[in-house]
């Protein structure tokens, strides 16, 4: 359950976002309403869809124009129907692209229960081979105005890896580059609205709002991973075989543990900063590239999609600060400030944090 120290007041003030809920359900589904909670100062819009798809998409296209929300999020069906309201942000969570397929595999022919209340009280509704026929049709209809402003910039995907109902990650990423995977399942529960959802929420909202914050580089190896601790999991055979360079040895980066506070640390600081990890990575290890993106993305999770830089030069990336337990690889070099990560005053991510909120953002 999400408690008031979640909420976030100065996000998506005075804007509009259209929720568009999944298939069964309505619009006081608990997603809508928790999104409404943690953004009280936005104006959330969460319609009861008819069953029918077209007249589904007759009424989200009337909203669209009466309303003109600032963001449009759809769960499962409703991440199909999102998809084909060109023109505005949107994000599509586990969206089901193929419908009429998921109808069969999931034996939902016949009564069928509407999982939350309904405006016009039904509690019960059927569906049928034409129903089927017509999700066919609708969903084929998907990706029909995709140009490369929608492809890049306006529209991205969320894909819980333990979703054992719509399996769609390939079929968006063909057609848009922000597919982005999370820890959850196919419904939208508090967690993942707070650790996948939210963040993107901001991206939205920074973007919209033209926002410039900071530049902020974090380090991986000694400062938000526990490198030194590393090899206790690699086998006798691999240390013997790697030792004095055990960093060389295969997936050695993919098993290492965070950091205390490191991961608390990295996702309350990326919503105060434009914040990227910038590594290094040994040269003559080719997974330890592939193992910092799995680390990154299992440990980090959302908020540093796309934002891993792997350098040997990380001077050359231009910012505002660096927190780096070491002064190689261009580190002392850094334009901007280096916080030297485990030196005093700032030993633990505590005092990282304390020194980031006396800056105040700034």
């Amino acid at each position: 359950m999400v408690t008031t120290d979640q909420y976030n007041p100065n996000l998506m003030v005075g804007k509009k976002i259209l929720y568009v809920h999944g298939f069964g359900s309505s619009g006081a589904s608990g997603t809508a309403k928790t999104i409404q909670i943690l953004l009280p100062s936005a104006e959330v819009i969460a319609p009861d869809l008819p069953l029918h798809p077209t007249e589904a998409m007759d009424l989200l296209h009337q909203i669209c124009q009466t309303e003109k929300p600032d963001l449009i999020i759809g769960s499962s069906m409703g991440g199909m129907y999102t998809e084909m309201l060109y023109g505005f942000d949107r994000i599509l969570v586990n969206p089901a692209f193929k419908m009429a397929d998921t109808f069969a595999e999931h034996h939902m022919l016949g009564k069928q229960t509407w999982y939350n209340p309904r405006k016009d009280g039904e509690k019960e509704f059927w569906v049928n081979k034409d129903l089927v026929n017509e999700y066919r049709e609708i969903t084929d209809m998907c990706f029909s105005q995709v140009n490369d402003e929608e492809r890049r910039n306006r529209v991205f995907g969320l894909f819980g890896i333990h979703d054992k109902l719509v399996h769609t990650f390939n079929i968006f990423s063909a057609h848009y580059i922000n597919a982005i995977r999370y820890d959850g399942e196919h419904y939208l529960n508090d967690k993942a609205i707070l650790n996948a959802l939210i963040p993107v929420i901001q991206w939205i909202d920074d973007r919209q709002n033209k926002i410039e914050k900071p530049v902020l580089y974090i380090d991986l190896d000694n400062t938000l991973t526990d490198f030194n601790n590393g090899w206790r999991k690699l086998s006798e055979e691999v240390r013997k075989e790697y030792e004095g360079h055990l960093w060389d040895a295969p997936g050695f980066f993919a098993n290492l543990e965070p950091i205390s506070g490191a991961v608390k640390a990295f996702k309350y600081l990326s919503t105060k900063y434009d914040t990227y990890i910038l590594s290094s990575a040994p040269y003559n290890n080719s997974t330890a590239w592939s193992d910092k993106v799995e680390w990154v993305e299992k440990y980090l999770g959302v908020p540093a999609f796309r934002r891993l830089i792997l350098s040997h030069h990380k001077n050359l990336n231009y910012g505002d600060y660096l927190i780096d337990d070491s002064k190689v690889n261009g580190a002392a070099e850094f334009m901007g400030t280096h916080i030297q990560f485990g030196t005093v005053p700032f030993k633990t991510w505590d005092d990282i944090l304390e020194y980031f909120e006396h800056m105040g953002g700034q």
